[in-house]
């Protein structure tokens, strides 16, 4: 059979959604990479499209559904000779996509992006074939694809880790479990071995993320073995930095902030999702934690580790969140100060257990209680950041401000495309990755200002 020339197309691929669905990204693009496809960001340019698709919440599936109906145009108008549809939208709507997007040639599920090449390749020879491509490709939840060469896309200087798929929680708002399956973590061997060859292409960052990386191991090694593979990173020549995200609470234990406050290149940072502080919501969200064990934990975390900086995520407008319920809410995010914290209103996504129940929160209520849990907020975090005056801290050069002896750096506190940036002065030539010593000096809203210190 005819094979396709893949050194003559050019593909636009478009990631959506969280930075675990990056890391897909990044291993579909390694795949296609390694046969000789080009990549541009230019849509003009391009004449192949690729869309990893999320569908978590009602404002990712809609940029999802707007992006591949953009990009159905340009195939119809016969600009673009293949449009290939993976992800998590991808997974749980295959069938209405197929039905009402005839313009996509394949729908690639989330445990079969490694078929992404072949199911490309049959769209390009179709007029060669004697059969139409197959245009659903799927495998079981249970497979956990998580190999092959990465094409990085975050510059090189840092690189997300994803140590596990799926999920077992299956909390009442949440359709993870649907379309990533059950909890599968990867190998330590694997991950330990992917990290070196991170390391080796320049990372010095390395972020670690999964639906939730406190249980990573429990599947393959009896117990929670997050600690273990931790010390194993720690021992890479090239890494510097390490970072955990996304922490359920109910799992973080004492050996775990241990490990954070004891191993020098983990980070006194931590992504501790709680979503509520009301007992009853959160027992109405299957959340296996209450406002009790919420506040030992992050004492406790605090107590060993003082200089930590700790983000979360909350929920507000629940079904059956009373006004009651939002002010416990309110209270304790004025009692905990946050350093980071982000309020989704609540997504009635249908099959979950939450759209069913009664009492539906009207939207412009989820809109008020949200503005003020962020204005809230706001307060702390500007009265935290102007705190950070006169700290000499370690930062991450990101970028230069074009015409400006002004840099754009990170520090430990704060995660890429989440947090907050340091404005570094310096007539100093730096570069991307850089890791210098900044005395901060001062603060603007959610941003610091610093200039370089000595070492």
């Amino acid at each position: 059979m005819k094979k396709a020339d893949a050194q003559r197309h050019n593909v636009l691929f478009v990631s959506l959604g969280c930075d675990k669905n990056l890391v897909d990204s990044e291993r579909m693009l390694g795949d296609l990479a390694d046969r000789g496809y080009s990549f541009t960001d230019d849509e003009e340019a391009a004449d192949i499209a690729v869309v990893n698709t999320c569908c978590f919440i009602n404002d990712a599936k809609k940029e999802s559904i707007d992006q591949i109906l953009s990009l159905a145009q340009r195939r119809t108008d016969g600009q673009l000779q293949a449009l290939i549809v993976t992800g998590c939208l991808a997974q749980r709507y295959r069938e209405e996509i197929l039905t009402e997007i005839p313009e996509v040639d394949a729908v690639i599920g989330t445990t079969a992006k490694g078929q992404l090449a072949e199911a490309l390749e049959e769209v390009l020879i179709t007029p060669a074939m004697q059969k139409m491509p197959e245009k659903l490709r799927m495998e079981d939840l249970s497979v956990l694809d998580e190999g092959g060469r990465r094409l990085l896309s975050t510059g090189g200087h840092y690189a997300y880790l994803k140590i596990a798929e799926g999920c077992d929680k299956c909390c009442t708002y949440c359709v993870i479990p649907g379309v990533r399956g059950h909890y599968r973590s990867v190998p330590m061997e694997a991950l330990v071995e992917e990290a070196a060859q991170l390391a080796q292409q320049g990372v010095r960052e390395l972020i670690l993320v999964a639906q939730e990386t406190t249980l990573y191991g429990k599947d393959l090694y009896g117990r929670k073995c997050l600690p273990d593979l931790l010390r194993k990173l720690c021992e890479i020549d090239g890494i510097e930095w390490i970072r955990i995200l996304y922490c359920y609470p109910e799992e973080v234990d004492r050996e775990l902030i241990e490990v954070i406050r004891d191993e020098p290149k983990i980070l006194h940072y931590l992504d501790v999702p709680i979503q509520h502080a009301s007992d009853e919501i959160l027992r109405r969200m299957g959340r296996r934690t209450d406002r009790a064990h919420l506040e030992k934990i992050l004492a406790e975390l605090r107590e060993a580790i003082p200089d930590i900086c700790i983000r979360t995520t909350l929920i507000t407008g629940f079904p059956g969140e009373t006004e009651e319920d939002h002010q416990q809410l309110l209270d304790f995010v004025r009692q905990q100060r946050f350093d980071r914290l982000g309020v989704f209103t609540y997504s009635k996504e249908e099959g979950t257990p939450a759209a069913r129940m009664k009492d539906q929160i009207p939207q412009r209520t989820k809109k008020r209680r949200q503005k003020e849990l962020m204005l809230l907020q706001q307060e702390i975090a500007f009265e935290r950041e102007a705190a950070m005056e006169g700290r000499t801290l370690r930062v991450m050069i990101e970028g230069r401000i074009v015409g400006e002896d002004v840099y754009t750096a990170r520090t430990y506190r704060d995660a890429p495309g989440v947090d907050g940036t340091v404005f570094v002065e310096t007539a100093e030539d730096l570069m991307t990755g850089d890791m210098p010593l900044v005395r901060i000096t001062g603060s603007q809203e959610y941003d610091l200002i610093g200039e370089l210190a000595a070492e």
